[in-house]
């Protein structure tokens, strides 16, 4: 059982930047991939991010080049770093692990884009 909590989100005008950290109780050395989704009103939930173990990174085309994603093992956290937000980024943003099929969940945290 891994647990997540999601640190960092919070309002910012358009153009600006964010970084969201997802802290997990256990060792994420071994953890095949770890992301983050968003879900934004009215919308699906939508795939942003994912770093895997390995280090591969994979974005949805609408971030690509605006947000990275990164992955401290000795933290045992991974971040978003988000920048040149856009109006259209607000969601809320959901840390994910894929431990060898079984998923954990973080609680959400709330970014909103907006002048």
């Amino acid at each position: 059982q891994v647990q997540l909590v999601e640190t960092g989100g919070g309002l910012v005008q358009p153009g600006g930047s964010l970084r969201l950290s997802c802290a997990a109780s256990a060792s994420i050395f071994s953890i095949v991939a770890m992301g983050w989704y968003r879900r934004a009103p009215g919308k699906q939930r939508e795939l942003v991010a994912t770093i895997t173990s390995g280090g591969i990174t994979n974005f949805v085309d609408s971030v690509k080049g605006r947000f990275t994603i990164s992955r401290d093992n000795a933290k045992n956290t991974v971040y978003l770093q988000m920048n040149s937000l856009k109006p259209e980024d607000t969601a809320v943003y959901y840390c994910y692990a894929n431990n060898y099929g079984s998923y954990y969940w973080g609680q959400g945290t709330q970014v909103t884009v907006s002048s």
